[in-house]
């Protein structure tokens, strides 16, 4: 056979993940919160397209109400889904993300799903001439312990030289108030004698709160009892060995510290009630909520309405006015490619956001469908549930279940859970019967150790007995694990703790 060059006409076919379709799935894996600040940069970046400010309340063009009753014999369910013609994001990617925007007919389509953000003014956060004001918030704040510290620096060293070594040391304070960094440095750095840098330290170790400026636990916890006057030999000796406490080898610290079982349970109650955290009493910081990204409530007839939360939804629209006016005028070449580019990204993200909402709605009202007794009856019902049975149930692939479940939360009446929180492994039924879920076992086991009393402490072996006649069969390593996983002690340390009452 002659090598000789030639041509070859060949026809080939193959999946392209487009630019639009990378950031489609982008988009779909992140929270509603996440969502909104992508949302602004796009208004920044993009003068087509804007935020809908109206209070139409219209949310029937794309997100229906719900009205069609779903569900199984065990619970029904009211859904607001989507209508029967709506695409779910991982289908029909043609029709859903083609660049054809002059003509497709979308102009000024609207995602329908709420605000990204309230009203500024309406939530409390006037201007300066909007009013409601709190003057008194204005006046005084919170003390911070920097101020604190400070303060009582300045009443309890009169010496300048002590107060600038206090100053250096109250900075090397971390978040908790414990003492980082070496002392030999800061006698270094401030040209004094180590044996001054020390006393003004013990100096400071006598500040509120009692335990700050402490360079381990043991010394945090000593400075407190200190304070208390109840740092004797034996809680001394106690402090000496929390590594033998953590352990629970109780024994050794009757030997240790040489007292008997009820002097014993008494310091340690006393070392429980103290703070190994002391500067966690001036964090005025404020934990931020979880904001659920889907909300959900019973109705009547004991079904469920499950709906996307219009509060931390963004609602944009695609500009066509600002579009015709600009086309009208006579633009340059670069001028006219910019503004269809920009166009068309306008158009695909209105239609992305709304095929975005309509795949979380739908994977979320099927999980609800799924575990309708969870919610009825509590976590012991829970159904052992994988990605696959979603996927399966709802015509989509594993991928997209797990891209929506992921960062994504849903209130419901029994909390505000993450939907990767319902899907867990089976574990089988002793008698063949239907599976059990892992979480429902877990929270099983740790009911059967909290009934407990001094003189029934249950073994591994014991709880795989009762469970096995409850219908479910699992191992005794696997109690084990749980029960480690739960952070709950074996049977031998739970029987001396409950002994010595700790």
């Amino acid at each position: 056979m002659a090598l000789t060059p030639r041509l070859d006409l060949r026809q080939t076919q193959s999946l392209v993940m487009t630019p639009q379709l990378q950031q489609a799935i982008k988009l779909l894996q992140l929270s509603n919160l996440e969502l909104s600040a992508f949302i602004e940069q796009e208004l920044e970046r993009n003068p087509l397209l804007q935020r809908e400010d109206g209070e139409d309340g219209g949310n029937d063009e794309h997100v229906p109400p719900a009205e069609d009753r779903t569900g199984d014999s065990d619970g029904a369910m009211l859904d607001a889904m989507p209508g029967r013609d709506e695409t779910p994001l991982d289908v029909d990617y043609d029709n859903t993300f083609n660049n054809d925007s002059a003509s497709d007919g979308h102009d000024g389509e609207r995602y329908e799903g709420g605000e990204a953000f309230a009203e500024w003014g309406r939530g409390g956060g006037q201007g300066f001439d909007g009013g409601g004001g709190d003057f008194e918030q204005m006046v005084s704040g919170e003390v911070s312990l920097h101020d604190h510290l400070v303060e009582q620096l300045n009443l309890d060293l009169p010496d300048p030289a002590d107060r600038i070594i206090g100053l250096h040391l109250i900075e090397m304070l971390d978040e908790v108030g414990y003492l980082r960094g070496d002392l030999n440095e800061v006698a270094e750095l401030l040209g004094c004698p180590l044996e001054k840098v020390e006393a003004v330290l013990a100096r400071l170790q006598h500040f509120d709160p009692a335990g700050l400026f402490a360079r381990s636990l043991s010394e945090c916890l000593a400075l407190q009892l200190r304070d208390r006057n109840r740092l004797d030999p034996a809680m001394q000796a106690l402090l000496d060995n929390l590594d033998m406490l953590a352990r629970r080898d109780l024994p050794g610290l009757l030997r240790v510290c040489g007292v008997d079982s009820e002097d014993l349970a008494e310091m340690i109650g006393e070392i429980k009630a103290l703070n190994p955290k002391p500067a966690l009493a001036f964090d005025h910081v404020v934990a931020q909520p979880v904001t659920p990204d889907v909300l959900m409530r019973p109705v009547a007839g004991g079904e469920w309405l499950v709906e996307l939360n219009n509060e931390t939804l963004p609602r944009v629209l695609v500009d066509t006015r600002y579009h015709a006016k600009v086309s009208a005028a006579s633009l340059s070449k670069e001028d006219k490619t910019y503004l269809s580019e920009q166009f068309q990204s306008a158009n695909w993200l209105v239609k992305s956001l709304h095929q975005r909402a309509t795949t979380i709605l739908k994977v979320a009202s099927e999980i609800v469908r799924q575990q309708d007794a969870f919610f009825a009856k509590g976590v012991q019902h829970l159904r052992p549930l994988v990605l696959r049975d979603i996927a399966q149930a709802i015509g989509m692939h594993e991928s997209t279940v797990s891209r929506v479940t992921a960062n994504k939360y849903i209130a419901t009446p029994r909390g505000i859970y993450e939907l990767k929180y319902f899907f867990t492994q089976a574990i089988a039924a002793s008698a063949g019967g239907e599976a059990h879920s892992a979480e429902a076992v877990r929270h099983r086991i740790k009911s059967l150790i909290d009934a407990e009393t001094p003189k029934e402490v249950l073994s591994d072996d014991r709880i795989v007995e009762i469970l096995k006649e409850d219908g479910i069969d699992i191992a005794r390593r696997t109690v084990a694990k749980y029960r480690e996983a739960m952070r709950i002690p074996s049977s031998v340390q739970r029987r001396r703790e409950k002994a010595l009452g700790v």
